[in-house]
């Protein structure tokens, strides 16, 4: 079975409004969850409803080991690319960049293909490193 790693805004459209459910649930993938996706989740989530929900989507990728977090590797490998990226004039002080960097590499590290509807920070971070990306 295909590792998959869905980015916040895959989330996002689910909770807000059902979009994406196949991916979310569906058969064929082992989904796992970003420590980085959890923390952008957990800082949008305004309502009780909404940090319910994160609530009970995180513990269930907790139960089954598959919370991951980027490895200290990745956060120094993060670093350097962040460098690579800004050399190509590329900005990147902006959380979201990243923030989509350690979700990309921690992806490449467990063999885990991610899954975005916004693909233009994880295409320019593609350009230096290798990881299985898929635009929604």
């Amino acid at each position: 079975m295909k590792r998959a790693l869905l980015d916040t805004n895959v989330y996002i459209d689910w909770l807000n409004a059902g979009h994406h459910e196949p991916l979310v649930l569906g058969p064929g993938l082992v989904r796992h969850m970003s420590t980085v996706v959890l923390m952008e989740l957990e800082a949008g989530a305004t309502t009780l409803a909404a940090r319910r929900a994160i609530g009970q989507l995180s513990l269930a990728f907790e139960r089954t080991g598959r919370l991951v977090a980027p490895s200290p590797a990745a956060w120094k490998r993060a670093g350097s690319v962040l460098r690579g990226l800004r050399a190509r004039g590329r900005e990147v002080r902006r959380a979201s960049v990243v923030n989509d960097m350690l979700i990309a590499l921690t992806a490449r590290d467990i063999g885990a293909t991610v899954f975005t509807r916004d693909s233009s920070d994880f295409a320019a971070i593609r350009r230096l490193v290798d990881f299985s990306l898929i635009a929604v």
